[in-house]
Order: structure tokens, then sequence, then C-alpha cells
């Protein structure tokens, strides 16, 4: 199945929890903590990969998760990371935020990859929070959450020249003849309702061909297909109009194509072009060739007359287009692609707020120490408590009117608040 755009979630892996452990061996009666830290999360990874043409594997799965990290362990042993999920999708697909618009990243080169969704830290063990006073301390984090991160993907073909003209005008049986290419023929207008590659080759050299759905009047701005399919000849080198040549004008024909790519934009209009003259086999159309060649060449336009159905004038078009289009420059070797964060962390502020009688504490560090906590622990509650003044939550709560025995929600906790002496 041959697909364009595809929407997906991306979900990175949570971190594992720390853990509250103590050294238990004969003869030490008390062991110190030895609570090991959570793993981190996997991350999940967008890839570009050459060998795909669609994003076709996309049609029925539009979840991707990576891993969780596994929990730490007593002994300070660390819990084992998760491995990152790489997710391949084609060379020449675009990556956009649903949430902003923005789009973050554009995959053209083999291989070159992006973190879509980084997964989350592991949670520190009771090992580290050790110090010269708190000696057994029965303190440990959650795990970090994953990013979650809903994207919308759009595939851009990545080819040399690109087929275009109005249905029917055989831009498929074109594209065979120059490629060898196999895409469905047939004497019936939008024969063609997925763009096609095809590879020509001269010599040591190959260009990549892109056969586009038939445009119609309009399809810039949506009628039809069109806009849709535009975008597949916005990387093409060269724009190669396909014309009916037995059509009654076909001067019409090639003004409307003109139209059609320069209200699209994106350069289309000023990318090099040349027309190819299509069904000379047919004797209308013969006859008008001389008069069409001389009317474009006064307008400085270059145009070729071929028969798709019976090979005349193909090899020449070959030949020509690829003068047209010269050999790209070679790719200085380079080491291996470098893989790009295209998001920003996550906000680390701490927010509280008025919800309902009680009172909502939101922040990430906060809300993963909160779920670590032995909370029949005075030490331990007392060194939460701390960090609520260090961070201005205890005076923002005193601001919005926390009294006591009210309760405050801390991620999924609900405490109830007491005056600290």
């Amino acid at each position: 199945m041959f697909l364009d755009r595809a929407r997906v979630t991306v979900r990175g892996g949570s971190g594992g929890k720390g853990v509250i452990s103590f050294r238990r061996e004969a003869h030490v009666p008390r062991g110190g903590p030895d609570g090991g830290d959570g793993g981190r999360g996997g991350s999940v990874v967008l890839r570009a990969d050459a060998q795909l043409a669609s994003l076709g594997d996309f049609a029925y799965k539009h979840l991707f998760e990576a891993e969780s990290g596994a929990p730490g362990e007593g002994r300070n042993s660390s819990g084992k990371s998760a491995r990152d999920l790489v997710v391949r999708v084609p060379a020449g697909t675009t990556v956009r935020d649903t949430a902003t618009g923005e789009e973050v990243a554009d995959l053209v080169t083999d291989g070159v990859e992006i973190v879509a969704a980084r997964g989350g830290s592991g949670g520190r063990g009771n090992a580290r929070f050790v110090t010269s006073t708190r000696r057994a301390p029965r303190i440990a984090m959650d795990g970090e959450p994953g990013e979650v991160r809903e994207l919308e993907l759009e595939l851009r073909l990545i080819a040399d020249i690109g087929l275009a003209g109005l249905p029917n005008a055989g831009k498929s049986s074109l594209l065979a003849a120059l490629t060898r290419a196999r895409p469905k023929i047939a004497d019936y207008p939008f024969t063609t309702l997925t763009p096609n590659l095809g590879v020509a080759r001269l010599d040591e050299r190959e260009l990549v061909i892109a056969d586009i759905p038939g445009l119609i009047e309009g399809a810039s701005s949506g009628a039809g297909l069109g806009e849709e399919f535009l975008r597949h000849i916005e990387r093409t080198r060269l724009v190669v109009h396909v014309v009916d040549a037995s059509l009654e004008d076909p001067l019409a024909a090639i003004a409307t194509i003109d139209t059609e790519l320069a209200a699209y934009g994106h350069g289309l209009a000023e990318r090099p072009e040349l027309v190819a003259l299509n069904k000379i086999d047919l004797a209308e159309a013969r006859d008008h060739v001389p008069q069409i060649v001389e009317q474009l060449a006064s307008r400085g336009r270059e145009a070729l007359a071929v028969s798709a159905a019976t090979g005349e004038g193909v090899e020449r078009l070959a030949k020509r287009l690829f003068t047209l289009v010269p050999p790209r420059p070679k790719a200085e070797p380079a080491a291996a692609p470098e893989r790009r964060i295209v998001f920003a962390g996550s906000p680390r502020d701490v927010r509280v707020e008025k919800e309902g009688q009680a009172y909502r504490v939101v922040g990430d560090r906060i809300e993963r120490l909160a779920t670590g906590i032995d909370w029949d622990s005075g030490e331990a509650s007392a060194y939460f408590h701390q960090m609520l003044q260090r961070n201005g939550v205890e005076k923002r709560l005193r601001a919005l009117g926390v009294k006591e025995g009210d309760t405050v929600k801390i991620g999924k906790l609900e405490l109830e608040w007491h005056d600290a002496t």
C-alpha cells in the first residue's frame, strides 16, 4: 500500500525506580544503604531508510512505545537501561509536531536519525541520599516518565526528474519506456492514483524519475488529488511536462500545467523544465508538433516529440535528460550519522494550584521523590518537607491558604498538611 501521510504517537520508556535497600551481611549488624539507581528508559528514534518507498507500515499501527528501564537493586546495582526503539521511515519524510504545527525534521539522507521521544532517566536509590547526618536514608526516587509526542509524517519522494501533466497524457507509459518500470497503464483518466518511481540508466549513470498522478485545473488548491501529489516533485531537479500532442489545443494543456505549478509554489515554476510532446504515433499529434515546438521555442522553452507507445524519440529524450540533469556531486565520506534530539527537554518548573477543596503540586522531581519516600520514616518525611521549602512550594501553599488537615496532592499521592514547627 502506498501511503504518504501518517499520524503517529511516540512514547519514550519510563526510567526505572530507585530502591531503598540496606546491606545484609554476616558480622555487619548495621549495614549501610546500598539501593541502586533505576535504569534509563528507551527512546523512540526515527531512522531514514532509502529502501522504503512508502509510509504504508503506519497504515494500521499508530503507537510506538519504547521499553522502560529496570528498577535498581541492592548492593548498589543499577537497573538495566532499556534499548531504544528504532522506527524506520522512508528517506524524504518530514516530521511535524502536531501540537505546534512546527516541522522539526526533514529526513532526506539515508541512515540519518532523530530522537522523537526521549526515555526518562532512572530514579536514584537510597545510597545516593547519604549525608554526614543522614546515615540510613529511607528515601529513593521514581524513574522519570518518558516523553510523549504526536507526530505527523509526510513523505516527499526523492527523485531527480518529475513527470507532470494532465490525466491521460501518457506519463506512466513514458516512465515505463524510459526506465522499464511497470506502472499500471490504461486508456482512461486517473489510471495513476499513486506516484510511481523508475530508474533510467545511461552508461554508468542513473536518474530516478517520478510519475506524478494527473493534474487538473485547480489542483494546486486541492482539486482532485493534485495538491497531495504535487509535493512529490518538490525535490526534483527537472520537471518534464508530458503533453498529449493529439489534443485539439496542446498549448492550453501546457498553460494549465504551468498555472498549477506556479500556484502551488515551493519553487516548482522556477525549476528547470522540458516539454515532452507525447503520442506522435497518432496522425493528429504528428501534425501539431512542428507548430508547438516553434511556439515554445519562441518563448525560450525546449520541447521534444516522443511516442511512449512505439518508442520513437524515447532514446533521444533520455539522452537529453541526462544532459540537463548533471551528476550529483560525490559526497565526502562521512562519519556515522549523528543522532539528533529535535525537542527541547520538559520544563522543570514547579506549579502550585488550588484543586477544588484540595491543593495540587505539579513538578517532575518532586512528584518522583514523593512516590519513593518511606512515609513511616520521620527522617524521610522531614527531608521531603525541606525539599518543599527549598523549592518555594510551602510558601506558595500558604499564600493559597493551606491550613492544618488540608489535602495536598502530589502525583498520585494525597497527603494531609500539618504545620511544621
